[in-house]
């Protein structure tokens, strides 16, 4: 039940974070998961582990390392194969 809920978080986190900057996170579903989880680990990184914990995941860390995640994915897949034609 408890990796449940972790997906689930973690979705949203990704989910949230991929509205925040106003494009979709590529993979659906599994991208928003797996970007909540690159986010989470990258948010710790930079900035600690603090503020309310849901599901395992230090949430406001969680969405700043999200953003930062999908921004630099984004910058980097500008120019590559998932450029829109």
């Amino acid at each position: 039940m408890y990796l449940i809920w972790v997906l689930i978080v973690g979705g949203l986190i990704g989910w949230l974070s991929g509205n925040f900057i106003g494009r979709d996170v590529p993979g659906g579903v599994l991208g928003n998961v797996i970007a909540g989880f690159i986010g989470s680990w990258l948010g710790i990184e930079l900035l600690g582990a603090w503020g309310p914990v849901v599901g395992g995941f230090h949430i406001i860390p969680a969405i700043v390392g999200s953003i930062v995640a999908l921004l630099i994915f984004f910058a980097l897949a500008r120019g590559g194969a998932f450029r829109k034609r």
